[in-house]
């Protein structure tokens, strides 16, 4: 006790209503999980739960326990602007910006210039729309309100397009973009709109400039730190176990830009937290890297759900009283003008199809957190009354829940019509398998005859179907095409067989891949022409990996950091017989293997790359997407 004395460590500190938030962050995921509400975000029902179970209950706390609860709903509500940085891809935006030789053709299939384009006809559109709605109700700055009603929800977005293998095809490029253009404008406008209505136009608010330019630094100092081979090994060595330097660095990273931003004025940190995340997104390979995983712990797992929960608890019902009779023509013409800001601007997009239009706009209506947090900068400033911030958590309830309903309903698509691999077997193997071609962004789909197995596998969030691998129509089922891979991992060697040589013979299919048990079973499949996996080398590998090349196994298969293997058929007429060094690859990647035929050639500068070739690449995300958009 002496120790603590000396500290000033006190024990008299309420841990109950901490306890009452914990216990209703736990319990939500549990409860959609067995009404089988998956498709209802986390968010919105932290946000209903807060208000109908948090509220009463901590009603009878004392004001500082209240305060300490604050004090973690914010540090939620700084993590989840990190986050919502962190999930835009600035490398594909970075991408994107070259103006080299502009066509009106090469305009329309830039993501982020028609990302710009549609934020400035939606802006235009709310403005009008806000000034319709002031006629109804008094809105105290149009400005500022047509700035909330422009915001989208990336966090929302994101899911949806990448549970429907849409986040790589142009289109889900259109939407993506849109939609992180429009919370980055947003969050810069919102920094300087509060700035501006809170102290007037003056000098000082040349200051926030002061945290673009902090970001520039650190991109810079970050650039020249990932080349240094002594600054890796050594994060790499203190990454994990009790000393996490990495999460340390990014909580630091984090605290830089809240405390710049807190010297300028508090309603700057939100700015500068998304652009702490903005930051280490240019950095982070996001599909693989294991830091995201433990930051999204960290977020999403305490600090995000007590800010949700928070804002429920803190919404006051008696607030939307202050609308009187406009309360249901308000909340009606709100409701609509926030879909009319997004759906119109889609028809840019009308080459995708009417269907598409309407659902990328529908889409793109889906808010959360920006909206709030918009709402709530405008409480705080005068500017928003009590009973429009209540209606605005109102629509972002509301679109969450309906948007990506009706996106999947207006535009349908189902994993049967897309690339997929198929794996016959809902073995541990099998399923752990989809789970990292998921990670990949790849599709899949596994046939399990076993009832319980395959209820298990659905179970897990995974694709699946009841059937037969050796049942021809499962395939037809599944609308096999020769473009997908079939792993066919039955627990029997013997119907691996049957159902690889039902593939070659009645399907005439090539992509297929099984395992070896014995010889003979090895024989039998190679006269089918199955690639095989053969257990006892890639054992054998792996130990032999572990042993002379543990840093880089650990590096490429367990951490699942910055780099990636893939393979690459040449198809780009354009590229054919030129020299290696003739072609403007990457500099984070390299090539290399080149297949040519039976042939295995090491490639160097003055090597030609040919139609057909197989060539092997390694490097970041952005570099093999690099690759794969030169070769092919």
């Amino acid at each position: 006790m002496q120790l603590f004395s000396i500290l000033n460590i006190s024990f008299n500190f309420d841990y109950l209503p901490l306890f009452i938030i914990a216990a209703l962050a736990w319990s939500i995921p549990m409860l959609k999980s067995l009404a089988r509400l998956t498709k209802i975000p986390n968010p919105v029902l932290e946000l209903v739960l807060g208000f109908v179970i948090a509220r009463p209950l901590l009603n009878n706390f004392s004001v500082e326990s209240i305060r300490i609860l604050e004090f973690l709903a914010l540090t939620g509500f700084i993590f989840l602007m990190f986050l919502t940085g962190l999930e835009i891809d600035v490398n594909k935006i970075l991408d994107s910006m070259s103006l080299k030789r502009m066509s009106l053709s090469r305009f329309k299939k830039n993501s982020f210039l028609m990302g710009i384009l549609i934020f400035l006809i939606t802006i235009s559109l709310s403005l009008i729309l806000t000034f319709v709605i002031s006629q109804l109700i008094d809105i105290k700055s149009i400005w500022y309100f047509s700035l909330i009603m422009v915001t989208s929800s990336v966090g929302i977005i994101l899911p949806v397009l990448k549970s429907r293998e849409e986040i790589n095809t142009e289109y889900g490029q259109m939407i993506i973009s849109a939609a992180a253009i429009a919370d980055i404008i947003s969050i810069i406008l919102f920094t300087l709109s509060a700035f501006i209505i809170k102290k007037g136009f003056k000098t000082e608010i040349l200051l926030i400039i002061a945290l673009f330019i902090l970001f520039y630094i650190f991109y810079r100092i970050g650039l020249r730190l990932k080349d240094i081979k002594f600054f890796k090994r050594v994060t790499y060595q203190l990454a994990h176990a009790d000393l996490q330097i990495r999460i340390r660095g990014t909580i630091f990273l984090i605290l830089i830009f809240i405390v710049s931003s807190q010297f300028i004025d508090k309603e700057t940190i939100l700015l500068g937290a998304f652009l702490a995340g903005l930051l280490l997104s240019v950095f982070l390979y996001k599909t693989r890297s294991l830091l995201l995983i433990k930051l999204d712990g960290m977020g999403y797992g305490f600090f995000i759900p007590i800010f949700f929960i928070v804002v429920g608890a803190q919404f006051n019902a008696s607030d939307l009283k202050e609308l009187d009779n406009s309360l249901i023509p308000f909340l009606g013409l709100l409701l609509g003008a926030l879909y009319l800001v997004k759906i119109i601007p889609s028809f840019i997009w009308y080459k995708y199809g009417i269907r598409k239009v309407f659902a990328g706009g529908i889409l793109l209506a889906s808010r959360l957190s920006l909206i709030i947090a918009a709402s709530k900068i405008g409480l705080d400033l005068g500017i928003i009354t009590p009973g429009i911030n209540s209606c605005f958590i109102l629509m972002a309830v509301i679109t969450c829940l309906f948007s990506p309903t009706l996106y999947n309903m207006i535009n349908p698509r189902s994993i049967f019509d897309i690339g997929k691999t198929i794996v016959v077997g809902g073995s541990s193997t099998g399923v752990l398998l989809l789970r990292r071609l998921k990670m990949h962004a790849r599709a899949g789909i596994i046939i399990e005859k076993n009832k319980k197995r395959y209820t298990e596998i659905l179970a897990k969030g995974l694709e699946a179907v009841h059937g037969d691998g050796m049942d021809p129509s499962i395939y037809k089922e599944v609308k096999l095409s020769p473009s997908n891979y079939v792993v066919v991992l039955t627990d029997s060697d013997q119907d691996n067989i049957k159902i690889s040589r039902l593939l070659r013979e009645e399907f005439g299919h090539e992509k297929i891949i099984s395992r070896s048990g014995t010889s003979k079973i090895e024989l039998e499949l190679l006269r089918l022409g199955v690639d095989l996996i053969d257990t006892s080398r890639i054992i054998a590998t792996t130990v032999e990996n572990l042993i002379l090349r543990p840093t880089t196994y650990q590096a490429l298969v367990e951490t699942f950091e910055s780099f990636t293997v893939e393979e690459i058929t040449v198809t780009n007429k354009k590229i054919d017989r030129l020299k290696v060094q003739e072609i403007p690859f990457h500099n984070d990647g390299f090539l290399m293997l080149i297949k040519r035929g039976k042939e295995m050639h090491v490639p160097h500068g003055d090597t030609n790359i040919r139609l057909e070739d197989n060539v092997i690449v390694f490097g970041t995300n952005r570099a093999v997407q690099d690759f794969r958009e030169k070769l092919t």
